[in-house]
C-alpha cells in the first residue's frame, strides 16, 4: 500500500509540474504575440486571435493531463476502491450543485410573501 501512495504522489508531482510548464508556455506564447503586435508584424486582431488559440490549447493540454492523472489513480485502485471513490465524487458534485443552484423568484410571488 505504501508503494501505491508513493506512486500516486509521484504522479501528482509530475502532473503539477506539467501544468506549470503548460501555464508558463502559454504565458510566454502570449508575450511573444504581444511583442509581434508591438513591432507591427501582427495586427491587433491577429494577436487577439492567436492569444485566444494559445489559451484554448493550454486549457486542452491541462485537461488531457488531468484525465491522465485521474486514469492513473483509478487504475491503481481495486474495484471496491473505485466504487467508493466514484460515490465520494458524486457526493462532492451534489454538494457543488446545491451551492450553485440559483432559485428564480417571480416578482409577484416575492411581493405576496411580504
Amino acid at each position: 500500500m505504501d508503494q501505491q501512495i508513493d506512486l500516486t504522489e509521484g504522479i501528482r508531482k509530475v502532473f503539477l509540474a506539467g501544468v506549470g510548464a503548460i501555464a508558463m508556455g502559454a504565458e510566454k506564447g502570449q508575450e511573444v504575440v504581444d511583442d509581434l503586435v508591438k513591432k507591427g508584424e501582427l495586427t491587433v486582431e491577429q494577436g487577439k486571435a492567436l492569444n485566444q488559440e494559445l489559451t484554448i490549447k493550454a486549457k486542452a493540454a491541462a485537461t488531457d493531463s488531468s484525465d491522465a492523472l485521474l486514469r492513473s489513480k483509478l487504475e491503481s485502485m481495486t474495484a471496491d476502491e473505485r466504487a467508493a471513490y466514484v460515490a465520494h465524487l458524486g457526493e462532492i458534485a451534489a454538494d457543488v450543485d446545491a451551492k450553485t443552484t440559483k432559485v428564480e423568484v417571480d416578482a409577484d410571488e416575492a411581493d405576496k410573501a411580504e
